[in-house]
């Protein structure tokens, strides 16, 4: 049986505030040594889940912005794979929208509208470091985007309201969040998760697909794996709109959580 694990980073692979892995370092070298693919998918950037995939050596497909880029390193499967584009080595499958049509809307409807919005690309890196908490080169990968765009929103609800209505007439999805809001396309990490797992199990004739999530973004993928794994959060509770068949409650919040069911999951697998 061959094993492979999805897995979302922050607050999940990632520790929520200092953004370490090392508490997962017994588990992630025992991915190393059984060869168990390790895709890392998240609302980050490329340029920022590369600069983690260096670190962990790891060699296998990834997922940025939540589902809009699907990186797929070239020969990396035996057979050929659809793909929308090629960078270098990579081959690349775009579910998402690109982020000049989504820049070009939002600039437009907030000039149009008056909204009190102000987009991630307008801003400058030392607004961007002091708003995330990151040092400018990290701030610099951050603002990479390709396929979402964060803004800031400061108006009421009413205004709110309108800017949804406008950005879902294009077609586009509009998201709020913790401290920024978002636009991108339709895609989720769930459409990106069935395109891997399809050229998975088209490789190995028997899988166990197992996902990390922490969070509510990660539901579309948790539901279509066959281990759906629910990190804690740092104050020990778990986001509750989350509740699927088969979810396994990971013992702790973050690294350590994702280390502990990590090794349980291996060590089931292995006796199957």
């Amino acid at each position: 049986m061959k094993i492979i694990i999805f897995t979302d980073l922050d607050g999940t692979l990632l520790d929520a505030v200092n953004y370490s892995y090392e508490p997962a370092g017994e588990a992630l070298e025992t991915i190393s040594e059984l060869q168990i693919p390790l895709v890392i998918m998240s609302s980050k950037t490329k340029e920022e889940i590369e600069l983690l995939r260096r670190d962990l050596r790891n060699n296998h497909p990834f997922v940025s912005e939540n589902g809009g880029g699907v990186f797929i390193p070239e020969a990396y499967f035996p057979f050929p794979v659809h793909y929308t584009r090629k960078e270098k080595d990579c081959l690349i499958v775009e579910s998402g929208i690109r982020i000049t049509k989504l820049t070009e809307f939002l600039d437009r409807v907030t000039r149009e509208h008056a909204f009190p919005v102000k987009a991630f690309h307008s801003m400058s890196l030392k607004d961007v470091s002091r708003l995330t908490g990151l040092p400018m080169d990290l701030a610099a990968m951050a603002k990479a985007r390709e396929y979402d765009e964060p803004f800031l929103f400061e108006g009421n609800e009413d205004q709110w309201a309108r800017l949804k209505e406008l950005v879902e007439s294009e077609g586009l999805v509009l998201t709020r969040g913790g401290r920024f809001s978002h636009i991108s396309g339709s895609n989720d990490k769930g459409t990106a998760v069935r395109i891997l797992m399809d050229c998975y199990r088209r490789q190995y004739t028997d899988t166990l697909i197992v996902g990390l999530g922490d969070a509510l973004n990660d539901l579309p993928f948790l539901r279509m794996v066959d281990i759906p794994v629910l990190i804690q959060r740092p104050d020990g509770t778990y986001d509750s709109e989350i509740d699927i068949p088969g979810l396994y409650y990971a013992s702790r919040p973050g690294p350590e959580g994702w280390n502990s069911a990590v090794l349980e999951i291996i060590r089931r697998g292995r006796i199957l």
